[in-house]
């Protein structure tokens, strides 16, 4: 990961090399620069020093002629030594242009050399007064020294002339140079340090946006920060945070979901008992009423009046059960036979019933009070209504997954619509006239207790009857939707 302090150090760091860069390429040019004035100057000393030599040498020749001591002697020899020195290293200067002044010059040194020397000769030889001749001679050279240094030093001039106006030109081109190397730095180092500031604000403006949607209750916008650095860090926990607040959220807005499920069935387990008590006055003493008729009924001979009250005091006596809990499905089949035999006393042969049931299904758990509203509800729309009455078909089957529950029956049917209708829960449908139950509740109750909105299916054509589908899970719902029932 690249830090946001590496980033800076990289940025300090380019900065220090570019400005080392600089120093060092203006150093350069300095020094060569530096060099050519010393290299000329040091000419001009030197034609300068050639000559302030020669007159040392006259002086001290003067010192010993009228003074012809050691010492004197010494001195001379010492400025002759020296003369000769420069001349050495005046001839390294030899170009074209002052070859032949050179020449003449390196010979006039010789000259006064010479002359200097023969008239510490002469001096030393007695009743002879040619050292003064030589003396002169010798003073006589060192002003011709004296000029020629004078016209080298214009030659000099005239040959570096060039050289100055290149070394100015070059000063010219060099303060130029430094003044565009510096815009060009400048322009350099903004965009350089705008695009570092942009590699590190960018990523803290979208962190920022972030949080305020946070802070504004958005949690389903995901946080994606580019970057390579802390930043990332940070915008990587802000967006665990985000899924776990809107995961929990989630779970809350579930739970209360579920809550609100919970309370719906109860309030419809209450209008389910509320609904079978209204329609009963007193049913504990209408069931006692009814056992007793039953018993003088059959005591009487009238044994067709005792079944029929038998079946009514046993549907009524399973009404009275609780309808919050769950039955077996056999014993909804009973009960559902009980019924039968009570409409067909109604109806006669205006009602066929025909029940088909594998054994394997008996055993589920469904809710109370499913199967009975459902096909009172057949009675009234299929039976009723038509005069030569009809027929219901009640099927229990085993399929892989589910047991497949069919009630169908051969009256009017239903429109396309109003089975929607029904299915969606916009149209209440009438209630049963024995449980005071209608379809509207079971299918809600159904869907509430194996937690599944595909429990039930209504299939019906108008004029060729109607046909109610349950399909109840063999690996969920029973156990577990009794106990949400009982909570």
């Amino acid at each position: 990961m690249n830090s946001i302090q590496n980033k800076i150090l990289t940025l300090v760091i380019t900065l220090l090399l570019i400005v080392m860069v600089i120093w060092f390429t203006f150093t350069y040019y300095n020094q060569k620069t530096q060099e050519q004035y010393n290299h000329i100057l040091e000419r001009y000393l030197l034609l300068n020093e050639v000559t302030t030599e020669s007159q040392q040498i006259v002086t001290a020749l003067n010192n010993y002629l009228m003074n012809p001591t050691e010492v004197n002697v010494e001195e001379l020899s010492r400025s002759q030594g020296k003369l000769e020195r420069l001349k050495n290293k005046a001839a390294k200067f030899r170009n074209s242009q002052n070859d032949f002044a050179l020449n003449n010059y390196e010979n006039l040194i010789d000259s006064l050399i010479e002359t200097a020397n023969q008239s510490v000769l002469s001096r030393t030889q007695p009743q002879t007064e040619n050292y003064l001749g030589e003396f002169s001679e010798a003073n006589r050279i060192s002003e011709y020294i004296s000029e020629m240094t004078l016209t080298l030093i214009d030659i000099e001039l005239k040959t570096y002339e060039r050289i100055y106006r290149s070394i100015i030109d070059q000063s010219e081109e060099l303060r130029v140079f430094g003044i565009r190397l510096l815009i060009l730095i400048t322009v350099i180092l903004l965009l350089l340090a705008n695009w570092l500031s942009r590699r590190i604000t960018r990523p803290i403006h979208k962190l920022t946006q972030a949080a305020h949607e946070l802070s504004m209750g958005r949690f389903d916008l995901k946080i994606d920060v580019e970057s390579n650095d802390e930043i990332s860090f940070l915008a990587k926990m802000f967006e665990k945070m985000r899924v776990n607040i809107n995961n929990y959220l989630a779970e809350i807005k579930q739970k209360a979901k579920l809550e609100n499920e919970l309370q719906q069935n109860k309030l419809l387990l209450r209008e389910s008992q509320l609904r079978s008590l209204q329609s009963q006055m007193n049913p504990h003493f209408l069931y006692n009423t009814l056992d007793i008729l039953s018993k003088k009924a059959f005591l009487d001979g009238a044994e067709e009046t005792s079944d029929l009250l038998v079946s009514v005091a046993g549907v009524l006596r399973y009404n009275l059960n609780n309808l919050e809990d769950s039955t077996a499905l056999f014993e909804e089949v009973d009960v559902l036979h009980q019924y039968i035999d009570i409409q067909k006393a109604r109806f006669t042969d205006r009602l066929q019933f025909y029940c088909e049931v594998d054994e394997a299904c008996l055993m589920i758990r469904i809710p109370r009070l499913t199967l009975q509203p459902i096909v009172e509800n057949a009675i009234i729309h299929a039976i009723e209504p038509v005069e030569n009455g009809g027929s219901i078909w009640f099927r229990a089957k085993e399929s892989a997954d589910y047991m497949r529950i069919e009630i169908e029956d051969n009256g009017v049917g239903m429109t396309g619509e109003q089975v929607k209708q029904i299915l969606k829960d916009k149209e209440k449908s009438p209630e049963g006239h024995f449980t005071g139950i209608g379809l509207n509740n079971v299918i809600k109750r159904l869907s509430l207790f194996y937690n599944s909105e595909d429990v039930y299916g209504i299939e019906s054509t108008l004029g060729a009857g109607t046909k109610v589908i349950l399909k109840i899970p063999k690996d969920k719902g029973a156990e577990g939707n009794e106990k949400t029932l009982n909570s």
